[in-house]
Formats: structure tokens, C-alpha cells, sequence
């Protein structure tokens, strides 16, 4: 469980062509103020840690950050935060290193191929991505090794720009980065998409090219490999949210708080610019109705990779309506191929091929009509 605190909401000093928060800021839901005192007590009431989120929360005082950051250190031991980088400092990195602070930053690579992360201006642009990037190796120059998260685009990973991609995360690597996270384009504007998203033949070179680019790197890895490999080897204890059958209206694993302490879901599920408030029970229709629905209906029926995928996030649900599986159904399916491919040669046999898989399904689904996620492991076990 992650507990995201968004003291500005969604306010954010870019303006991401594709960002699935601009519905958001286009009906004016955007925090101006907040209350750090009830912050805290929700951030206790959900039981910490917690990380700092936004839009851009560097927007948010240094006095106010350390402040949060001194508390987050004395309650939990440690602190977090994701951001453009496009604002750190030197004032920065020395919270960051006095409070333990992990930094996480989302940068779709080096000059050009970050320009959809838009500030108004191809130069300013240019700029603020000079800037994220030298914050990365200021970062790893005080030892504060941030993790990387790269949204794959037409403008940076179609099969043109894929080489300086990757010598880009050559660079990374080299500088001691060990984590990056590559996401698929999810965008609420179907004209963004059509501008800016990749085929889904694309989405699926580009991945497999960064599967096969990972075996080159010395201690740079991307987890979206390692979670895939996990799961079809029947581990799920550590794998990342979008695996784990998630309800669009509680959204378990994220446990946001704005910035008067009002609890909020995932914001990859708010769809038409609404910031919907957490439901008080979980629910489990999404895989149930998803286990049952035949594919041609946008549900995977008698697919191998059901008990691993479960539709994946249902932010990213096909024309927006959680019932449906991920609109990126084919990427997903062919990473898992390409992986159980790679185990098999290996000598390892994945679940996938395994008739136990057939219970584990069953398994699943008598828990979520009794009202339970189990996980894939415990249901094995």
C-alpha cells in the first residue's frame, strides 16, 4: 500500500501533452492550499509511510517539505517523493539526504525526446529537461540514487528514437541508477492519443526492445521484466498494483490524501475530470466480470494469463469504462509470451503452462465472490 499526499492536488508547473491528470486541471479540480496538520493526522489514520505526489509537490515550500519530511522521518523512518525534478535544488538534495527522502523521477528521456513534458515554449521545454536531467546526476553525485519512470510515446520510442533511448539508459546505468519503470502512453484525449500514442506493434517493439536491452546492462533494471517473470513463476507478493485485480473505486494499493486531509483513490482511475472519493468497501466486479466475459465483449475469458494480468489497471481500461479490460491487452499478452518463452529456455516451466493454473483461476474468483484479493501466492500455497 502506498499512502500519496498531494498537498496542490494536481497543480503542476508542466503541462504534459499526454498527462492523465489534465481532464483534472480542464475542470478546475486543482488543490491551492493545504492544511499540513491534516495532513498528518490522515497520513497517521492510514498508517504511513507516505509520498509526496501531484502534479508537482516541489511546488510546495521548502519550509513546508522539510517540515512534512522532518515528521515523516522522527514517525516512519524514511520519506518519498515523485516528481518532474524540473525544480530541485541544492536546498533540495540536502532535505532529501538529512530526511531520508527516496526520489522517483518521471522523465521520458534526454532533449528531444521529453518534449511532450511541455512548458509552454520549445525552449523552456528544452530548459526544464536540461534541468531534470542534470537534478538526476546531482542526485547520484550525493549518493541519493532516484529511480526513473519513462512514459514510452511516439516521440520517444517509436523504432526511430529507440537507440537514443536506449544509450540514454546506458547513461543511467553508468551514473548508478539500478530502477526504471516504463509506462504505456495513457492519455483521457482521444486526439492526444492519436497524435502521440504508439501502435500496438510498437508498444510491443519498444518493450521487447527494452527486455532485450536489460540483459546489456550492468545494474539498471526495469521492473515491469522482473514482475513479469515473477508472476508467471506463481510469486506475486511484490509485484506492482496494476497485477493485483484493483477496484477503480478504492483503489487498496493507493491510499490518497489531498491537502485538507480528504482521502482519494489512484487518480489513473478519475475519468472526466472528477476526483471520485474513496468508496468505504472494496469490490471485486471488475475481475469477476472481466474472468467471465469473452474477449471479442472487452472482457479474457479462457486466457492463460488471466490469473497474472486480472485486465491490468483500470485506468487504463478500454474507452474508459473499468468493466473492460486494458486497452493495452496486446502488450501485456505479448511481454508474457516473449517472458514464458525466455523461462522455458531457461528449463523453468511457468504456471502459465501448468494445469494447476485451472484451480489457481478458480481459486481467485471464490475468493473475490466471498469478498477477497488473495493473492496468486497464497492461493499456490
Amino acid at each position: 500500500m502506498t499512502v500519496e499526499v498531494r498537498p496542490l492536488g494536481v497543480q503542476c508547473n508542466l503541462g504534459c501533452h499526454y498527462c492523465y491528470q489534465n481532464p483534472q486541471r480542464q475542470a478546475g479540480n486543482t488543490g491551492a492550499r493545504y492544511d499540513l496538520e491534516a495532513i498528518k493526522a490522515a497520513v497517521e489514520s492510514e498508517g504511513g509511510p507516505f509520498a509526496l505526489f501531484g502534479g508537482e509537490p516541489l511546488l510546495v515550500p521548502l519550509e513546508d517539505l522539510e517540515t512534512l519530511w522532518a515528521w515523516g522521518l522522527d514517525r516512519f523512518g524514511s520519506n518519498s517523493i515523485q516528481t518532474n525534478g524540473v525544480l530541485i535544488t541544492s536546498e533540495h538534495v540536502e532535505l532529501f539526504r538529512r530526511y531520508r527522502v527516496h526520489v522517483g523521477i518521471s522523465v521520458d528521456g534526454p532533449g528531444e525526446l521529453n518534449d511532450l513534458r511541455w512548458q509552454g515554449t520549445l525552449e523552456r521545454t528544452r530548459e526544464g529537461t536540461r534541468r531534470t536531467t542534470s537534478a538526476i546526476e546531482l542526485l547520484c553525485a550525493n549518493g541519493i540514487v532516484p529511480s526513473i519512470i519513462a512514459t514510452l510515446h511516439r516521440r520517444n520510442a517509436a523504432a526511430e528514437h529507440l537507440p537514443r533511448l536506449a544509450a540514454w539508459f546506458r547513461e543511467l546505468d553508468n551514473l548508478g541508477i539500478t530502477t526504471a519503470r516504463l509506462h504505456a502512453l495513457e492519455s483521457e484525449s482521444e486526439n492526444v492519443r492519436a497524435l502521440y500514442a504508439l501502435s500496438e506493434r510498437e508498444n510491443i517493439e519498444a518493450m521487447l526492445f527494452f527486455a532485450r536491452l536489460e540483459a546489456e546492462l550492468p545494474r539498471l533494471h526495469f521492473d515491469v521484466f522482473r514482475e513479469a517473470e515473477a508472476l508467471l513463476m506463481g510469486d506475486d507478493r511484490t509485484v506492482s498494483c496494476v497485477w493485483r485485480a484493483c477496484d477503480p473505486y478504492t483503489t487498496s494499493a493507493v491510499r490518497g490524501i489531498e491537502g485538507h486531509g480528504q482521502r482519494s483513490n489512484c487518480g489513473r482511475t478519475n475519468k472526466e475530470g472528477i476526483d471520485f472519493v474513496k468508496s468505504d468497501t472494496p469490490g471485486h466486479e471488475r475481475a469477476l466480470v472481466l474472468q467471465r466475459t469473452p474477449f471479442e465483449a472487452g472482457g479474457c475469458r479462457g486466457c492463460r494469463f488471466f490469473i497474472f494480468c486480472k485486465g491490468q489497471c483500470p485506468g487504463t481500461a478500454m474507452n474508459g469504462d473499468w468493466r473492460n479490460r486494458s486497452e493495452h491487452c496486446g502488450l501485456w499478452y505479448a511481454l508474457f509470451e516473449y517472458i514464458e518463452q525466455t523461462l522455458l529456455a531457461r528449463g523453468e516451466v511457468p504456471l502459465s503452462r501448468l494445469e494447476v493454473r485451472f484451480t489457481a483461476e478458480e481459486r481467485l474468483v471464490e475468493g473475490w465472490l466471498r469478498g477477497e484479493n488473495r493473492s496468486l501466492h497464497e492461493v499456490l500455497a
